[in-house]
């Protein structure tokens, strides 16, 4: 991916996390710009965000996998402004016929009839209550969540049903939420997980350009905690001879600022995202691209990726156990180590609909 040659020479890329927008996987053909010798003076126009909005059939989503703790999950939103270069997600750009590189950042796509089809699926009287998962693919508290409040409306239809969320962001805007998840706390409903992957500022700022600061974030977990939302401090991913040696400091901090609970991934290269982030490790840190990529390997039986049940997450061998070990020992000490409070499923109720003749009765 040396240069940018899936790029226009006529944008501007600024505070973005890929270096690239090269074709998705299931492209037959990609577009390359080639200088053609002509000197010129270059128009350069800034990469802007750009949203479309879908209309989505179904809002809730199964997964069977054993890694995962939750069996259902709603995502407001495809693409991630964020644009952290590590995330998993990438990929899934691909199906839609655009990059996980440049455009899973940059062409996002907002989900605006969510909360009317959750709404919907959940009075399916077949519907069988377990928590549902926010933010598992892609940032339920991204920039244009302000604009949209697709989240916060989907959150309006879960209080109202009494149904149990577990929510995962970066987003310092769910702060705006609170008086929901205040509620939903107080009736044993919500919880939160809060990703930090540094205490490093300059490097948080590389790693994901348009995520809060981690010292926003920590602030995020004591408004949350404060408000009596159960909150938990995700040190994820753990990316090796880069972050790895912050574990304490970063369970540390977010002790003092009022998490109840901690977990950790390892850092995940799946399909295009191993590329995208070797490429950007050789813009930022080239003199620890070996380092980091040989750790990645040796947790991968030699590949960038293994998509093992069970270890795809972690990873294995000595390395990969070391850094549960020392994380275990850091959350043991800090009181970190217990799971979070089950979310209750006894509450869950099917509000009246506007016309239900029960409701005549209220």
């Amino acid at each position: 991916m040396a240069g940018y040659d899936s790029i226009s020479p006529d944008l501007r890329v600024t505070a973005r996390g890929a270096r690239s927008n090269a074709a998705g996987r299931y492209e037959a053909t990609e577009i390359r710009y080639e200088a053609d010798g002509w000197a010129q003076e270059a128009d350069e126009k800034p990469l802007r965000t750009h949203v479309t909005d879908e209309v989505a059939r179904r809002i809730i989503s199964y997964n069977r996998s054993p890694d995962l703790p939750f069996d259902r999950s709603i995502n407001p939103y495809r693409g991630c402004e964020h644009g952290c270069i590590y995330c998993f997600a990438r990929p899934t750009h691909a199906w839609l016929g655009m990059s996980p590189g440049l455009d899973f950042e940059t062409r996002l796509i907002a989900r605006p009839n969510a909360a009317a089809l959750l709404d919907a699926e959940l009075r399916n009287p077949r519907y069988v209550p377990q928590p549902i998962a926010i933010g598992t693919n892609t940032d339920p508290y991204q920039p244009i969540e302000r604009s949209h409040e697709i989240t916060r409306a989907c959150l309006e239809v879960l209080r109202r049903f009494r149904h149990p969320v577990a929510i995962i962001t970066k987003g310092t805007l769910i702060e705006r939420d609170l008086d929901i998840l205040s509620d939903m706390a107080a009736q044993g409903l919500v919880r939160v997980g809060i990703s930090v992957t540094s205490l490093d500022a300059g490097l948080a700022r590389k790693l994901e350009p348009r995520a809060p600061s981690p010292a926003r974030r920590l602030a995020t977990i004591r408004a949350l905690s404060g408000a009596g939302v159960p909150v938990r401090i995700m040190a994820s991913p753990v990316i090796p001879g880069l972050t790895d040696h912050e574990i304490e400091a970063l369970l540390a901090a977010a002790r003092e600022a009022g998490a109840d609970a901690a977990s950790w991934i390892m850092l995940r290269l799946p399909l295009e995202v191993a590329p995208l982030f070797q490429d950007w490790l050789q813009e930022h840190y080239p003199d620890r691209v070996n380092r980091v990529m040989n750790r990645v390997r040796e947790m991968h039986g030699g590949k960038e990726y293994a998509a093992d049940w069970g270890r795809r997450m972690r990873g294995s061998g000595v390395y990969a156990r070391l850094i549960a070990r020392r994380f275990e020992a850091a959350a043991a000490r800090l009181g970190l180590e217990k799971g979070q409070t089950r979310l209750r499923l006894d509450l869950f109720d099917r509000p009246f609909e506007k016309g239900d003749q029960l409701a005549l009765f209220g």
